[in-house]
């Protein structure tokens, strides 16, 4: 592929982009998407043989840059368990305050396409919630090790449901209560060092 081509061809990735995010799936034609990047609709078809195709390429794009930003989001977390829960709600806070802000643009094209469950895009949009999950997981537990990694899970889904209820009320108070939820759960994680200490024998200080 030429240098021009490829230039044409991620002009039109990035159109697509921008108003498949916004306005959704449904709501955008090829002539938007073609205008968006100053081609003609017969060059959108040179590069993509249907909207399909250029969706499946918009979502790689959208995966990509969505987990980078979330790996180095999640870099900047540290200290406690419970002090990641709370960087991780206060972030989700001010992120849905931004104008404009219309959740996961990954979880309103799932649903967007829920009678489609072969559809490509439905597979990018669960690898990419499947890696957002490891990465969480992975960071809470490095942080808490005796977490049980179905506790990580249980914290996904919470901001999952935080994102939905705050874009259905408008309401980012909604961010918090999950984060109460998710503090909860962590408290019922039994801390290694206080069950260790708990079994030391006063009479000589052996363990049980």
């Amino acid at each position: 592929m030429s240098e021009r081509s490829t230039d044409t061809h991620r002009a039109i990735v990035n159109s697509a982009y921008v108003l498949l995010r916004w306005r959704g799936y449904t709501r955008v034609g090829l002539n938007d998407i073609a205008a968006g990047a100053q081609v003609t609709k017969r060059t959108l078809y040179y590069h993509f043989a249907s909207k399909d195709d250029l969706l499946a390429a918009v979502l790689e794009l959208e995966d990509e840059l969505a987990f980078i930003a979330f790996q180095t989001f999640a870099g900047d977390l540290g200290g406690t368990a419970e002090e990641i829960i709370d960087g991780l709600f206060r972030e989700l806070g001010e992120w849905s305050g931004k104008p404009g802000w219309a959740g996961s643009g990954f979880t309103r094209l799932a649903m967007e396409m829920a009678d489609l469950p072969g559809h490509p895009a439905r597979r990018i949009a669960h690898r990419h919630k499947e890696r957002l999950e490891q990465c969480l997981c992975d960071k809470l537990m490095n942080a808490l090790p005796s977490l049980p990694r179905s506790h990580g899970r249980e914290i996904m889904l919470l901001i999952e449901g935080a994102m939905l209820m705050v874009l259905l009320h408008g309401d980012r108070a909604y961010a918090n209560a999950a984060a109460d939820a998710a503090r909860r759960l962590l408290s019922s994680v039994p801390d290694p060092v206080v069950d260790a200490r708990d079994n030391v024998s006063p009479i000589d200080g052996a363990t049980a």
